[in-house]
């Protein structure tokens, strides 16, 4: 698939992995960028890559991305300005880490992870997602239908990919009961989503990053990173997001390449 023209709409892209990916696309020649993010950093970012391209390339939208009217809101927007959406990255994410169950030495009592914190952890990293990404299949199958297209056809370019941000933590990471579960979940969403979604020619993949340089990994804690991240990775550094966000065109621009891709700089954590 043709990065170049396309439009694309991405979560999370005030800061981190989807302000690197916002950066990349603008780069490699999308005709339009619509940016959600609940901080105001994201008109920043909007800003500044329509300053590098001297034209309105890029739109800044804030607000919650788990809520149905403002990604409704967001993919019209992108239609009147640019266009049918074709590229999906819904990188806005949270973690909100504790042990699932330890004891409270005070009084003997057990603590459980808070049922709340899990619902709001689902809420951001699985359930909101896929529903950006479901919005943009929906509206390339609106638009192949006033077109009088039916089944995608080989012949045809690829209409649409969407790549959804996983992590090594779907594999299990202590201290991460929420997150993880949240993670392995967009594997089955993709994985079934691709499926239904190539009828009408979207592809849908999964990236799983390591430690990556963002807001989120750096609020862990120099000291925690030092210890029990960077020596059990082979680069001995965390990764930087224009890597991920360079192994994100790839899985947008090569069409053979379809599943999971591991990005974790031979992260390989101890027992």
């Amino acid at each position: 698939m043709e990065i170049k023209g396309k439009v694309a709409v991405i979560t999370g892209a005030g800061s981190g992995i989807g302000q690197a990916v916002a950066l990349q696309l603008a780069e490699r020649g999308v005709k339009g960028l619509a940016l959600a993010d609940l901080s105001p950093a994201v008109n920043d970012v909007a800003g500044s890559i329509n300053q590098a391209a001297g034209h309105e390339l890029a739109a800044g939208f804030i607000g919650d991305t788990t809520q149905p009217a403002f990604r409704k809101h967001v993919y019209d927007q992108a239609i009147a300005k640019f266009g049918v959406p074709g590229i999906c990255v819904p990188a806005a994410g949270i973690t909100r880490d504790a042990l699932a169950v330890k004891i409270d030495k005070a009084n003997g009592k057990a603590v459980i992870y808070p049922e709340e914190t899990f619902r709001q952890v689902v809420e951001v990293n699985l359930v909101a997602p896929t529903y950006w990404a479901l919005e943009m299949v929906a509206r390339i199958v609106e638009d192949r239908h006033r077109r009088g297209r039916g089944r995608w056809e080989p012949e045809e370019h690829i209409q649409g990919t969407v790549v959804f941000i996983g992590s090594v933590s779907s594999q299990g990471n202590k201290g991460q009961i929420a997150y993880a579960a949240t993670k392995r979940g967009l594997e089955g969403a993709a994985a079934t989503l691709t499926k239904e979604a190539m009828f009408h020619g979207v592809r849908c993949a999964v990236i799983h990053p390591g430690f990556t340089d963002t807001p989120m990994v750096r609020a862990m804690g120099r000291d925690l990173v030092e210890k029990n991240v960077l020596p059990y990775t082979q680069l001995r550094r965390l990764i930087r997001p224009q890597e991920i966000a360079d192994a994100i065109c790839f899985l947008i621009s090569n069409s053979a390449v379809s599943g999971e891709l591991w990005a974790d700089a031979g992260w390989h954590p101890s027992a």
